[in-house]
């Protein structure tokens, strides 16, 4: 068993037990949650859900991005689109949801993790959060709403995170948005007890760090606006080569690693998302690409580079200073046939 669903008191409770895994999630977990909160909406006995995971490594490091690369090795087009259907469905039904949920995010929270606990109503995180969108050093893009929590983040820090898949340690996380409370985990299994007896939200959830946290990103946020403001991936990359400071030459060296097709394409999803502010849109237009992903970008080369060859050695479609077509971009953030639908 991978998820523990059950219900303790007046809360829904999903907990995350594939520790081994990071708790990377696979499309059966995946069902099993969206399935749990479908029920739970019915049901009057449930007044919050709590969303949580085992271990000390990992709230949730991703999906399970190893599972796609087999089927789309294998020629299953079909497998991967599924599985990426019913996850979007499941991120929308939490930002959507009609009660509170809870998430408690500790260590790594990065791709699926993200998709799972930043869409909830009440995030909270503690010293050892990780927050990451990684997927461009896999040829994939920020995708599980992803976009749409980039859109939001402070002036162009959505373009930077998402392109360099750059990490937020707490105060980071606090300060792009994609957490609201910070609470030392020593704490948390108190909260918990707290909510499953009753007590009201408003009393227990913490309105301020009881400690001064670092936020490096709001330190070079002047950096960022300028860099990344920039019209497109060419544009951006010239002007980091051009600046000085340690800022601009190791953001350059990472955008050097990264799948230069997904780079592009996030920039246009991470500007479209800003424009709609609605997460289904978003969602919609990650489906475009993902849809796509296993045939017509560099995510089966980036994930066997990166997760089962383990080279770090990609041979991206584009090199590294070369530029993507803009209607390459445009080809894979087309719209997708009637039949996958995400709505």
């Amino acid at each position: 068993m991978d998820v523990s669903i059950r219900t303790e008191g007046p809360a829904g409770r999903i907990t995350l037990t594939r520790t081994a895994a990071l708790n990377a999630l696979s499309h059966a977990m995946v069902k099993q949650i969206d399935a749990a909160l479908v029920a739970w909406v019915k049901d009057p006995a449930v007044q919050l859900v709590i969303i949580d995971a085992e271990g000390e490594r990992a709230f949730c490091a991703g999906g399970d991005v190893a599972a796609v690369y087999h089927m789309g090795r294998a020629g299953d087009i079909d497998g991967p689109r599924h599985f990426w259907r019913d996850e979007y469905r499941m991120n929308a039904r939490i930002a959507e949801y009609p009660k509170p949920i809870f998430a408690f995010m500790q260590g790594f929270v990065m791709g699926g993790g993200v998709g799972l606990g930043c869409h909830a109503q009440h995030r909270i995180i503690g010293q050892s959060t990780q927050i990451a969108m990684p997927e461009t050093l896999i040829g994939l893009i920020p995708d599980v709403g992803g976009t749409h929590l980039l859109a939001r983040a402070p002036g162009r820090l959505g373009e930077y995170l998402g392109l360099t898949g750059a990490r937020m340690g707490p105060g980071d996380a606090l300060f792009a948005g994609f957490a609201d409370h910070y609470l030392p985990e020593a704490q948390w299994p108190a909260l918990k007890a707290a909510l499953i007896g009753g007590t009201p939200p408003e009393q227990l959830l913490p309105t301020a760090p009881e400690t001064a946290l670092e936020t490096p990103l709001a330190d070079a946020a002047a950096d960022i606006d300028t860099l990344f403001a920039l019209q497109d991936l060419g544009a951006i990359r010239a002007a980091l080569a051009a600046a000085p400071g340690e800022f601009a030459a190791a953001t350059a060296a990472t955008l050097a690693r990264m799948s230069p097709l997904s780079m592009a394409t996030t920039l246009a999803l991470v500007r479209g998302a800003r424009a709609a502010n609605d997460i289904r849109t978003a969602l919609t237009q990650e489906f475009s690409f993902t849809a796509r992903a296993t045939t017509d970008s560099d995510l089966i080369e980036g994930v066997r580079a990166q997760l089962i060859d383990k080279d770090r050695q990609p041979r991206w479609k584009h090199a590294p200073d070369a530029e993507v077509p803009a209607r390459e971009v445009a080809a894979l953030l087309a719209p997708l046939p009637a039949e996958w639908a995400l709505w």
